[in-house]
Formats: C-alpha cells, structure tokens, sequence
C-alpha cells in the first residue's frame, strides 16, 4: 500500500511533565504529520484518529505513549500499519524528568518506531485453502472420552480413536472411585459410573468411534492434517487431542519391595482388579483368603532418582480410597507407610475423613524393605516411623497383604527413551547409529508425525517424559501446534483431573481450529497475522531453520530447500535469526528492520553520555520493564529497548551494526530457559545463549572488549531486581569507557 503517515504524541499521565515535547515533534517531522494530545487514550483522543484515517487517509499510524502492553483495544485499528512507542514506561516512568538524556532517549525511540513503519508493510493474514474443522482424539479413557464429549457439545465433528477393543481405558479397571463433592458424612467409594460415559460417546451423533484402532501417520498442518489409521482409512482433520494416557511404572523393578518374588505383593492397579473381580472382597493371590492385614507403601519406586523422579499425585487418594475396600471387612486393618501424604485441593477433605476410621492406620515412615514372614504373610521393613522409640529405630509390621503405591508412566515416555537413545547414538556415528536401529526395539509411536524433526511430540526434559511445552503460561500446549495434550500423558492426575483437563484440551483445539481458519497465529501471538515470507532463491540449504524450528514447522523438499508449514509456526522469528544468509523475513519484523532501528539511534559524541542497545523478549523480559515503571524503579538513561519476538530471532549481525554504528554496549534480555522456567518459545533463549558464544568473534573483529555485549536472564516476576542488573550493566560500561567507532 502507499503509506500516508502520522504522528500522534501523547502528553498524558506525566509524559509532558517529564520531557521536551517540542523536540520530540522535531523526530515526528520525518514524517511531516504528527499531532500531539492530552490524553490520546481518551474516546476524543481515538476518534481523532479515525477522523484522520478517515478524512485524509492515514493508514500509517505512529503512536508515541504508553507501553504497547496497554491499551491495545483503544489503539488497535483495523486496515492501517500501527507502531506503538513506549515513551511512558521507557522513559517518562524510568528516567529522570527534562534532563538531556530523557529528552535524547524519547528521541531515539520516536526515531526508531518512525524507521520501523517505513521498512515494515501492513501484514496481511494468508489463509490456505481447504481447510477443514474436524478434531481428532486419541485414546479413549475417561480423558479422551471427556473431550470429545467436550468438543461435539461446542458443534465440533470428532473422531475418536482407541487403541483397545473397548472404551474406557484405565477406569474399566476400578472397582470403585472416589466421589466428587463434598465427601463429610457421605460413602467414601462410589460407583465409576464409566458405562454411562461409554454409551454417551458411542451415541453421539457428532462422534465417529474407531475402536481396536491407531494411528499409523500423520501428515500436514492445523487445519490440514491427512491422518492414516491402521485400519487404513484416511481422515482429514483440523486439530488433535492427544489423550493416550498412562501405564504403570514397571514394578519388577522393585524387587526390593517383594514384587515378583511373593504372590502377595501387588501393585494399586492389581488391587482394583481384585476387587473388582471378587465384588469388593480383598483376596490374596497366593491361597485365596482374605486379607486380613494391608501395608500399603506409597511412593514405590516415586519421587526416586533411581526410577520415577516425580509424584504421581494421585496415588496418596487413591490408597485412601483402597483402605475403604480393606474396611469393607470390619475384621481387616488398614495400614498406610508414606514419605508424605499428598492430597491437593478438595482431596484433603477426603483425606481427613479417610483417617477417621479405626481401622485405617497411616504413619510416616521409610519403607527399606519386605521380606517372607512365613505363610504367605510378608514383613514390611521400615525406619524413621512414628513407631520407632528413637529416630533411625530399624521395625517391621507383619500384613498378609502388601499394596505398591505405583506411578504413572506417560505413554509419550518409550518413544522419547529410544528417541534421545538415537540421537545419542547417531551423535558417535553412522556406525553406532546403525547398530542402534538394528539392535534396539522400535516403540509404538502414538502419532507417527511425518516432521522433519521426528514422529513424536518433544517431551518434558529429564525423566519425566510428559508431553507438555510451557506448563507455566499454556496448559495443554505441546511443541506441535495444533496438537494438545491431556489426561495422564499430559502431567499425573486422578480422574476428576482428567475429565477437566480433557474438556480444556477440546476447547483449546477448538480455538486453534478458529485460528487457522483466520489466518492468525494460535499461541502465544494469538493476534499475529504474520508469517515467515523467505527468499528461497538465496537459500543454501544449510538446515539451520529446520533444525532450530522449536515447533516443527519447517520440512525440507528432496533438495534439502526448507518448506513452511504455516499453520504450524508460531511467528518466533527463530528461523529469522537461524539463518546466515538474514533471508528470512515478516512484514513488520526482519534483520532489516531491527538493524535499521538501532542504526537510527542519534549516539553522542559526549563520552559522558553512553548508549546502549538493549534486545528486550517481549514475553518476560518486557513485561518486567513495564513493571518496574510502574513500581517507580529509576533506569540508567543509557538504554534503548528493542522490542524482539523472542530472542531464538536474535541474528548476530546486529551485534556488529550496533557497535560499528557506535553503541557503547549491547544487552540481550531474554526468559529464564530449562524444565523449572521455560521460555515462552521453548528454545529461543536457550538458542541466543548459543548464538552469543560466537559474539567474543564479531568483538575480536572489532578490536573492542568482550564485556561490552552480555546476556542476562530475567523472568517476569524479577522486575524488581531488573532495574539493579540493568544499572550494574551501564556502570561497568561507563568504566570500560566509550565505544572508539564513534569518534570515528
């Protein structure tokens, strides 16, 4: 479009009071049309901007006020190119009033926000054809079930796929459940009522059931998705529900703890079987008498380094629950070794009730230990108990019974293994890659994803194995747009748990499905109708954008050429910074436009005055900026701020044109990465970390010291120690002394 350009400067809530506004309408001059306003956020100070979009045609629109963060309804207009500049937070609310530096920093920023329209284009969304609506479910328990239940409520078509010959999963196993709701002067255990769900789910019309039935590949993209089933149909399909569930840890591995040694040792699971079978009655596989006497150990072989380094966090209720079945028999005493009791929420009411029977006994203890008492009877070895005369006091109870509390084993946790055993593998060798293929069992993949990257959902790091991408900001989300996880593949939980996680699981397919029908990005950019446009014909096909892609979104053709899927892509910019030869590009957000941003800023010749280029993620490290002003917190006037998508975009180049340009320093801001605190776009800080270890060159090149340019860590509740890392940084710059290049 042909740009027709305006200014518009805000004088409210201290912006005034804190600068020169007649010299910030000098940088508005660049454009030849700007206008200022008390309070631009207010309804007249809107409608003077429709006005002008309507009278003269404006359609490129410069606001210069608050943080972008703010006021997004009021300053969103449709059809026309906005640029947001923080003069507020960034400078009004950090710095100190009518001082050079302010007036020079709000300056720069109105420069670089006036330099960023004029490279940018208005983005426009691309909306691939054929789409269709349709959401694919797997697994059948109470999670799958309770999605697409979920999901056909909402009009949604389903196909739900279930690997077994019925539906149901784990739950056609319990003899009874734990009830919902208030549980004081009211049964303990109650019926699972899952037939009624099963009939449900088989009677829906919107529902197509395929039972005995799996996955066999997935192709395409949200919205697109071509899924062949080992049945051999092919569906197409627009999201999927990974609700594959769980499978108890492998308890022969704990033979410590009698199992696979004494018939009597049973796992939880094995104990609902029995009572199932025998209509509530706890009979002992050995001899078939009643049981009598029951240990349950909680945390077998949980909260483990040596196995399952998690809490299942159901298994503490659930023993709970198994002691009413014990209690059934009033002659029958319960007696419950725990590390901790955990029963989260609502469930410790359960618990409290649970304990008042007589015959339910619970104590702390470390269980190290069971061994033959005689007679099918086994002892439970323990120290550190409530029974113990003195700590550490080595005692054993004798049960005729002994329950495994468990854990729950994502079914996402075999293919990871022989994945990250591959990658180990291929990482020695063609050779040893080979005999690794050869000689180590290929697991039943769950989706068999036709990525360049691999055919399952990236798990949770460590042992865990969870399909989950950003537990703190996006539940349900995995590292396969489009694809969501719930039930026990998504994180342990009991079956209340489940049945809310699968319901949020369906709806938040839903919304992916909207998305893509808009040609918007689904998350965390879920306004962002921009997508990566790349000159291919400068492509060299080096790979680093298909191997960087946190998500999967870019395939290769047979020439090695990256393909964008992209309704996949989550508009990070990764494979922006990714490339070498700076060719990937969005309309707002390029190498260009960044570097043109930084090289716009005015770097004195006062050696007194330092400047330094910041690149802010806008997930974390922004918002804690913006907070910080807010709080009152005083910011080195040093600083400029560029805004970057995530600092997985960050391309190296911009290092050199900052400080060739003149920049005393450079700061990179990014999210704290790992399991504990994740960055929004999994990788992206993690991969500027990486990208930074190669800066010591550009700066030897430079000739200039290596503490000029630093990366640094910030979540988003560390606002208020930002400022102090922030002002350290200047401090050390001003002692290093002035950049050389801006003398020159």
């Amino acid at each position: 479009m042909e740009k027709k350009y305006c200014v518009y400067i805000c004088k409210g809530c201290g912006i005034k009071e804190a600068m020169d506004i007649d010299k910030l309408s000098g940088a508005a001059k660049k454009v030849q049309n700007f206008k200022t306003h008390d309070a631009l956020c207010s309804p007249e100070g809107v409608q003077l901007i429709k006005d002008d979009m309507a009278k003269d045609g404006i359609n490129t629109i410069i606001i210069a006020a608050c943080s972008p963060r703010a006021k997004a309804a009021e300053f969103t207009f449709p059809g026309a190119l906005v640029e947001r500049v923080n003069i507020r937070e960034f400078v009004a609310w950090t710095m100190e009033p009518n001082t050079d530096e302010t007036n020079d920093a709000a300056y720069d920023y109105l420069t670089m926000g006036i330099v960023k329209t004029q490279k940018s284009e208005l983005p426009e969304p691309n909306i691939l054809p054929d789409l269709t609506s349709t959401i694919l479910v797997i697994g059948g328990g109470i999670a799958g079930m309770t999605a697409a239940l979920s999901a056909a409520g909402a009009g949604q078509q389903v196909v739900l796929v279930e690997k077994e010959a019925q539906l149901g999963g784990f739950v056609n196993k319990l003899y009874k459940k734990i009830p919902t709701g208030s549980y004081i002067n009211k049964p303990l255990i109650v019926d699972t009522d899952i037939n009624k769900t099963v009939a449900e789910v088989e009677s829906n019309p919107n529902i197509k059931v395929y039972k005995s039935t799996t996955v066999s590949k997935t192709d395409g993209q949200p919205g697109l998705y071509n899924v062949t089933l080992s049945n051999g149909e092919s569906v197409k399909i627009g999201a999927i529900v990974m609700a594959s569930g769980w499978k108890p840890y492998d308890a022969n591995k704990l033979d410590y703890l009698g199992y696979g040694k004494m018939k009597n040792v049973v796992t939880n699971l094995e104990l609902e079987e029995i009572a199932k079978k025998n209509n509530g009655k706890l009979l002992r596989p050995s001899d078939g008498k009643p049981a009598l006497k029951v240990a349950f150990i909680q945390c077998a072989g949980q909260r483990d380094p040596n196995h399952l380094p998690y809490c299942s966090s159901m298994c503490c209720a659930t023993s709970l629950k198994q002691s009413q079945y014990v209690r059934q028999n009033e002659d029958a005493l319960a007696m419950i070794f725990y590390k901790d009791i955990r029963t989260p929420g609502r469930t410790e009411m359960y618990y409290k009730e649970a304990q008042n029977n007589p015959g339910v006994m619970l104590t702390k203890a470390d269980v190290t230990g069971v061994s033959d008492a005689g007679n099918g009877n086994m002892f439970v070895e323990m120290e550190n108990t409530l029974f113990g005369a003195k700590t550490g006091e080595k005692v054993k109870v004798e049960a005729d019974l002994v329950v495994l509390a468990t854990g729950m084993v994502p079914t996402s946790r075999g293919p990871q293994e022989y994945a990250d055993g591959l990658t180990a593998a291929a990482g020695s060798g063609d050779e040893s890659k080979k005999n690794y293929l050869e000689q180590t069992a290929k697991p039943d993949y769950i989706l068999n994803l036709g990525y360049r990257q691999g055919p399952e959902i990236p798990t949770l790091e460590g042992a865990s194995g969870f399909a989950d991408s950003n537990f703190i900001c996006f539940q349900y989300e995995t590292r396969r747009t489009g694809i969501y996880a719930a039930g026990g593949v998504h994180q342990p939980m009991n079956m209340a748990e489940a049945m809310e996680d699968g319901a949020g699981a369906a709806f938040k397919a839903i919304q992916a499905i909207d998305h893509v029908s808009r040609g918007i990005a689904v998350h965390p950019r879920a306004w962002d109708v921009t997508y990566p446009d790349p000159l291919l014909i400068k492509c060299t096909a080096c790979k680093r954008c298909t191997e960087e892609c946190p998500f999967g979104a870019i395939d290769e053709d047979e020439k090695g050429i990256p393909k964008y899927n992209l309704n996949r892509c989550r508009r990070c910019g990764t494979c922006m910074g990714a490339c070498p030869e700076r060719i990937v590009s969005f309309k707002d957000y390029s190498v260009d436009i960044v570097g043109s941003m930084l090289k716009a800023v005015e770097y004195s010749d006062d050696e007194d005055k330092p400047t330094i280029i910041c690149l802010v993620c806008e997930n974390d490290s922004y918002p804690a900026l913006d907070t910080a002003a807010i709080a009152g917190k005083k910011i080195d006037p040093a600083f400029r701020f560029i805004s970057m998508r995530c600092l997985g975009g960050m391309n190296l180049v911009w290092v050199a044109d900052a400080l060739s340009k003149g920049a005393d320093g450079m700061l990179l801001l990014g999210c704290k990465y790992g399991e504990n605190y994740q960055c929004h776009f999994v990788k992206g800080s993690e991969l500027a970390n990486t990208r930074f270890s190669k800066v010591s060159e550009t700066l030897n090149r430079l000739q200039l010291e290596s503490e000029r340019v630093q990366l640094m860590q910030v979540a988003i509740n560390e606002y208020d120690k930002l400022p102090d890392m922030l002002n350290e940084f200047a401090t050390r710059i001003r002692e290093i002394g002035p950049n050389p290049f801006r003398t020159m």
